[in-house]
């Protein structure tokens, strides 16, 4: 059992049910058991009904007048007469013999009333002066006591209504103890989601308790998680704005330093201008991220072709993976059309290529497929990136999307990347209201998969094709 409200509402309606329960079985056991007038009167009725049919019909009117209180009032009684005779011909039990010579039939004992069944005896005189003695055996009723003065049925009615009402009271007080756990725990997925905006509802009224102390601390967290959050997000965008100036100036300078150098200069120029470029690279790069972190939800949304895209980036990849002997491949299931932004889309896959380009093998392929699958019954597009390259480390894997996270710095000089290439695409990716994952392959090498969703009113349903792999320079 998972949910807090119900082990509460559970726990407390079976304390409640238990405690009633207690007292009703302590009333029983504990009460006297002493005999109403009305009962003593039934009593006596019996017994005369039973002397005046004997004397009236003899055994025969005895013994359907025993059989008509059997059926009616489950009555097993036996009549006697001075001498201990049974007159009806029956064969009597002996605990009724000895009650009727005034002997008790087993001890009185507290537990009695429930598993044995209750006697009771009651003497008679005829009109002749012959006496008669009438034995009697009913079933057990241990609710009797709570019955009586009471409503045939009212005592049962009691007993169910305060289990009710019990009932009622333990969902009231685990729904109020439970209510701001439940807003709390939907603002907390709304903050793991992005919404830095989102807050709990504040309990009503002037609660203090834990609950609610709680929910104002999550309130407290929050607002300073997004104060600090946004105040990042500024510093990275106000610092990115700033260093373009000093860059541009930097360009016209290099320019100039071309023109009125000599050749003993070019290679110490080749060297700034290569750097002022990664320069350039690194400051749209964050740029494009600031935007991303702070949810582009301005962006023009378009129908983009997913398998146009895909085709386009694999011919200038492997164009440029030449250099290297390696090839880039595409492999297209169905054409997909997608809503979203083409240039976010475009940077988002390209950067997960130029990452396995820089990271395969020389000599070895990267491998580009697109799927359509459908997942959790939602209909989706499915980029995956294979490399052939050593792979990452598993603890790694999650940390792959981070901003300004490599493996090696050493390896990120040699190649020329500064992290940020697949932290762009996770943003980008999660903007489209998809997803990205990366996985090492058992047979080696990183494959990175993104999943976007298909508007089902811009995707009339495609026949699946044969495959098409676009090799090199040629799709």
């Amino acid at each position: 059992m998972r949910s807090l409200f119900l082990k509460i509402f559970l726990s407390f309606w079976l304390a409640q049910a238990l405690i009633v329960a207690l007292v009703v079985l302590a009333t029983i056991i504990f009460r006297p058991q002493t005999e109403s007038p009305f009962w003593e009167f039934v009593k006596g009725h019996t017994a005369n009904q039973l002397m005046q049919a004997y004397e009236a019909g003899g055994a025969a009117g005895l013994n359907h007048k025993l059989d008509e209180f059997n059926s009616t009032l489950k009555l097993q009684a036996f009549l006697f007469d001075d001498q201990g005779k049974e007159l009806a011909g029956r064969v009597a039990p002996q605990w009724a013999h000895r009650l009727s010579q005034g002997e008790d039939a087993e001890p009185n004992k507290i537990f009695h009333r429930f598993t044995a069944r209750r006697f009771v005896t009651q003497q008679v005189t005829a009109a002749d002066g012959h006496q008669y003695i009438m034995v009697a055996e009913v079933p057990p009723r241990p609710w009797l006591p709570l019955l009586r003065q009471k409503p045939p049925g009212a005592g049962l009615e009691i007993l169910a209504m305060a289990v009710l009402v019990s009932g009622m009271i333990c969902y009231l007080l685990a729904r109020y103890l439970t209510s701001d756990v439940q807003k709390l725990r939907a603002a907390t997925q709304l903050l793991a989601a992005g919404d830095l905006s989102a807050r709990a509802d504040a309990p009503r009224g002037r609660r203090q308790d834990e609950i609610a102390q709680l929910v104002r601390d999550f309130n407290t967290m929050a607002a300073r998680l997004q104060d600090l959050v946004n105040a990042q997000s500024r510093l990275l965008n106000d610092i990115s704005h700033e260093l373009r100036s000093p860059l541009a100036r930097l360009s016209v300078a290099l320019g100039l330093a071309w023109q009125r150098t000599g050749p003993q200069a070019h290679s110490v120029l080749e060297r700034i201008e290569l750097e002022a470029n990664r320069l350039n690279e690194l400051i749209g790069r964050l740029l494009t991220l600031a935007r991303l972190e702070g949810g582009d939800d301005a962006m023009r949304r378009t129908s983009i072709s997913l398998d146009e895209l895909v085709r386009d980036i694999t011919k200038d990849a492997d164009f440029e993976a030449q250099s290297r002997q390696c090839h880039v491949r595409c492999t297209i299931q169905n054409e997909i059309t997608i809503l979203g932004s083409p240039s976010l889309l475009h940077s988002a896959v390209e950067n997960v290529v130029r990452n396995a380009m820089r990271h395969t093998h020389d000599g070895t392929d990267v491998e580009i497929r697109l799927d359509r699958e459908i997942a959790n019954g939602k209909d989706e597009a499915v980029v995956r990136v294979t490399d052939c390259g050593p792979g990452v480390p598993k603890e790694a894997l999650d940390k792959l999307f981070r901003p300004f996270y490599r493996l090696d710095d050493a390896r990120g000089r040699q190649t020329g990347g500064v992290g940020l290439g697949l932290a762009i695409t996770e943003r980008a990716v999660r903007l489209h209201g998809g997803t990205v994952r990366a996985s090492n392959r058992p047979e080696g090498g990183l494959m990175v998969e993104i999943r976007l969703p298909i508007e089902a009113s811009l995707q009339p349903p495609a026949p699946v094709r044969p495959s098409t792999v676009t090799p090199v320079g040629t799709a």
